[in-house]
């Protein structure tokens, strides 16, 4: 119900023929191009702030444009940087160039799609950022799908080698980082060659040849704290992406003879190039994948594998639902909750109507059905033994066990006309509650009324408009369900979720403190927080964990319960969440459960989720600030 930004996607296209063979194979010389703007708007859904893509050529002559960038903002952006892109092409066309000459033509591309979580906007955040340089080896592009955790070292440590960055922001200090590092290794190569007599275009030539991209990255990488997928290409034609050493953010590839590609997501890889699942790959935590300028390719360790932190949240919200594990995943979660749903409703299947909302719910929903079908054959079965054991055994007795089903609907459905935002500030709320429309005589007067959310995060949507909306439709009770565990503490490593006062189990945890005369605990925490934070080992343990301690998941749901229900609202409201132990059966493979459990895999989540607590308490909105 309530939309929760992901940080970004990312895209990568090397084409490992000349030109001229995806000209002749396939029709065209922008076999590339086409592929990445296929690719990017299957990812839309990760980013939709702004876009930008880059373009590097192979072997330009000197004083030919190689390196070639676009960026906008805005939902459209996807369609105005490609529209922009073949503008530039058909210009380039109509004076006569070759099309393999033509700007956004070449074999190296990079593809990026942003949603902001630190608050800066404007074209100047926009990636893929660029490096310039006369030495085509010293060129670089570079952006990625993540969030530094510990920028003030990182920054500090390019200062002390003397750079002067010019903005504080994770992606400019990276770039200047890579930078400083991508020069200290031409630097290396051009002794060695000039050693060897090198000189002139013999001597560059050779470095953009022998150029390795890994050791630019070991020397960077060992001091990053955070979620990500960095890419960057070379102006040699070098291009690489490299994924965090706890697997935090995600990162998949194919290659074959013809062509590699790198995206956030594997269903868009099938899609775009019509593969099977098992043809794409994952890349390992801690590697990169490196394409040389030659076309060769390989796997390196930048960094020792570290503790599987693979995002769970990853799985339950942001990923495509086409991905066949995910899918299964999500109707897994569904599947888990049947229990604590027949508990909400007094196992009264025959009087319980079950429903999504959002569509994002649907394949949850599907797995809660599945599961409360099981129960319900077994419910009959158990039905038909006592018949048979009772001499009632008749067929209009057999007929009225079978008829019993399980009850579904399609209760709301969002008027996507409405935009709220456009109105005065004394109708908005009114608005607000005919986003949804909802199916009348759906719902019997006097039914619970069972409906499945992907997650409860901040519940704003619930308390203005959706429970009002359902409790038209009479429910004796109304229980909403989320697949995910409840979201108690910030996400610092590239997901919108970064305010500790936002979270209502947080809110509710508060409020159970006060009201039970416990305030003493939140200045316990408080205190522990800042003492580390001020002496320097924040980093060592999450101490926010305190504030939920005294209370059991149900206690909080249940304040969540009376904190969302408005008071106008007739109908009983429950509110039951996932457990993070049967979330972990579903998603057995991604364990990062951070939101959800407080256990940070890195210092830097745990340094930064007490210091958002220390600023909720002392009044300041982000833990960044």
């Amino acid at each position: 119900m309530e939309i929760i930004k992901h940080e970004c996607g990312v895209a990568m296209i090397r084409l490992l023929k000349p030109l001229s063979y995806y000209t002749e194979k396939y029709g065209s010389a922008l076999y590339g191009l086409d592929k990445l703007y296929l690719i990017m708007e299957k990812e839309h859904n990760r980013g939709q702030e702004a876009a930008g893509i880059g373009c590097v050529k192979l072997d330009v002559p000197p004083g030919q444009e190689y390196i070639f960038r676009e960026r906008a903002q805005g939902t459209d952006a996807i369609t105005e940087i490609f529209a922009e892109a073949h503008k530039k092409i058909e210009t380039s066309l109509s004076e006569g160039a070759d099309i393999t000459s033509a700007p956004f033509v070449g074999e190296v591309y990079m593809g990026h799609l942003r949603y902001s979580t630190t608050g800066r906007s404007g074209i100047n955040y926009v990636h893929p950022f660029m490096r310039r340089n006369n030495w085509s080896s010293r060129n670089m592009l570079l952006c990625g799908n993540f969030n530094m955790t510990n920028v003030d070292e990182i920054f500090n440590s390019i200062i002390a080698k003397g750079q002067h960055p010019r903005l504080y922001a994770d992606t400019f200090i990276l770039l200047e980082q890579l930078g400083h590092a991508l020069d200290r290794e031409n630097e290396r190569l051009y002794h060695i060659h000039k050693n060897a007599g090198m000189t002139g275009l013999e001597l560059s030539h050779a470095i953009a040849r022998d150029l390795n991209v890994a050791n630019v990255l070991k020397r960077c990488a060992s001091i990053w704290d955070g979620g990500y997928v960095i890419c960057g290409i070379v102006g040699n034609g070098d291009m690489w992406a490299m994924r965090d050493p706890n697997g935090i953010r995600p990162a998949f590839y194919y290659m074959d003879d013809e062509i590699v590609v790198i995206a956030s997501e594997r269903p868009v890889i099938q899609t775009a190039f019509n593969l099977n699942l098992d043809d794409v790959k994952e890349l390992g935590p801690g590697e990169a994948l490196i394409v040389d300028r030659d076309a060769s390719t390989r796997i390196d360790r930048i960094l020792p594998e570290g503790k599987n932190a693979k995002c769970s949240f990853e799985r339950i919200y942001f990923s495509r639902g086409s991905d066949r594990d995910i899918y299964l995943e999500r109707k897994k979660l569904g599947e888990k909750l049947v229990n604590p749903v027949l508990d909400a409703v007094d196992y009264d299947i025959d009087k319980s109507v079950f429903s999504f909302i959002p569509n994002t719910a649907e394949v949850a929903f599907y797995g809660l059905i599945a599961g409360l079908e099981k129960y319900l054959i077994k419910s009959k079965i158990s039905e038909i033994h006592h018949l048979s054991q009772t001499g009632q055994l008749t067929d209009e007795n057999i007929a009225h066990v079978l008829r019993r089903r399980v009850r579904r609907e399609k209760v709301a459905i969002k008027d996507i006309k409405l935009r709220t935002f456009i109105a005065e500030s004394s109708v908005r709320n009114d608005l607000a509650t005919h986003v949804y429309d909802i199916t009348y005589g759906s719902v019997n007067p006097g039914d619970n009324l069972v409906v499945i959310d992907d997650s409860i995060v901040r519940g704003t949507t619930l308390r203005q408009s959706i429970l009002r909306i359902l409790d038209r439709l009479h429910p004796k009770k109304i229980v909403v369900v989320s697949s995910s565990p409840q979201v108690r503490f910030p996400d610092c490593y590239g997901i919108d979720m970064s305010r500790m006062g936002e979270f209502i189990a947080f809110k509710a945890a508060m409020a159970l403190l006060k009201e039970r005369n416990m305030e003493h605990i939140i200045e316990q925490v408080y205190n522990l927080c800042k003492n580390h934070l001020e002496n320097g080992t924040a980093g060592e343990e999450n101490y926010v964990k305190g504030i939920y301690a005294p209370f059991s998941d149900k206690e909080i749901s249940t304040k969540i319960a009376e904190m969302l229900t408005p008071p106008d609202v007739k109908a009983e409201v429950e509110i039951v969440y996932q457990s993070v132990e049967n979330m972990h059966e579903a998603i057995p493979d991604h364990p990062g459960d951070w939101y959800f459990s407080g256990d940070y895999p890195t210092p830097g989540g745990n340094r930064l989720v007490n210091k958002a607590f220390v600023n909720y308490y002392e009044g300041r909105p982000s833990a960044r600030n």
